[in-house]
């Protein structure tokens, strides 16, 4: 893989995939309708993932593509993967809350190594740059022009003053008792991606999550959070969250900083 190219190709479909998305969101009433699944999807779901998964397809034709609004993908395998979510958090969009993100990762042999989490709405952008380091560029953006951007590293934990982030619409019992297992100065809720890129920028050090998630879900922030030093594990035996499982569902996982004094679940 060419990781420059792919840095420059990511970088441009986040940025015109969340144009198509603010164009919509910023319209009048638009339909939601209801996937198999009894998730939502509206026509900027539709429009961004046209965007990008025709980009990536001239971009990359060899590599294998996995989106989620193309049901037929999901059956593909492969060691190698691009994996998008073209709008994570439709929930957040719906109700115009504006935590929502295009997500787009690179996984190999289990591992998402590169991605974006762009969230239009919010106007913050991460990415990997080239060599698998994270980085925020700070707008306003330009899809011909980078802007000014920063090295993202997570912070150094206190342990007796942990910072928790936890989802805006998925939280329940589970997360609840296992965010009381440790001693909280801040909890706060954020939706979509942004979860893994606040621990990365140093916002929060803990998210654990309790409920159902697809690898599209959360591959690019994961990618992120790796690139400025964090972790992802599987919530049952902390072992690492890995990619191209069947159906591409996750188990339930735990993001963290360095230094987090990890319990059991």
């Amino acid at each position: 893989m060419d990781f420059i190219k792919l840095q420059k190709v990511m970088r441009k479909l986040a940025l015109e995939a969340g144009e198509a998305i603010m164009e919509i969101y910023n319209g009048p009433d638009f339909e939601v309708k209801t996937k198999a699944d009894a998730s939502p999807v509206t026509a900027a779901d539709e429009a961004a993932d046209a965007i990008i998964s025709a980009g990536l397809r001239a971009a990359f034709p060899g590599v294998t593509l996995i989106t989620e609004e193309q049901a037929e993908s999901h059956a593909l395998e492969g060691s190698e993967f691009l994996i998008v979510d073209p709008q994570d958090g439709t929930k957040e969009f719906v109700h115009r809350r504006g935590d929502f993100t295009v997500n787009i990762a690179y996984v190999v042999n289990g591992t998402p190594i590169r991605g974006i989490v762009y969230a239009p709405a919010k106007q913050r952008l991460f990415y990997t740059n080239s060599e698998g380091q994270s980085l925020e560029e700070t707008g306003p953006f330009e899809i011909g022009k980078i802007g000014a951007r920063q090295h993202i590293l997570v912070a150094v934990p206190n342990p007796e003053s942990l910072r928790v982030v936890a989802s805006k619409s998925h939280r329940d019992e589970t997360t609840d008792a296992y965010i009381a297992k440790y001693s909280v100065s801040d909890l706060k809720s954020a939706g979509s991606s942004l979860k893994f890129c606040l621990i990365a920028t140093g916002e929060a050090d803990l998210y654990p999550r309790a409920g159902r998630t697809m690898e599209w879900d959360t591959a690019a922030g994961h990618a992120i959070l790796s690139g400025a030093g964090g972790t992802v594990v599987r919530f049952e035996d902390l072992a690492p969250l890995t990619y191209g499982k069947p159906g591409y569902e996750n188990p339930y996982f735990i993001a963290y900083a360095e230094g987090v004094n990890l319990q059991k679940s």
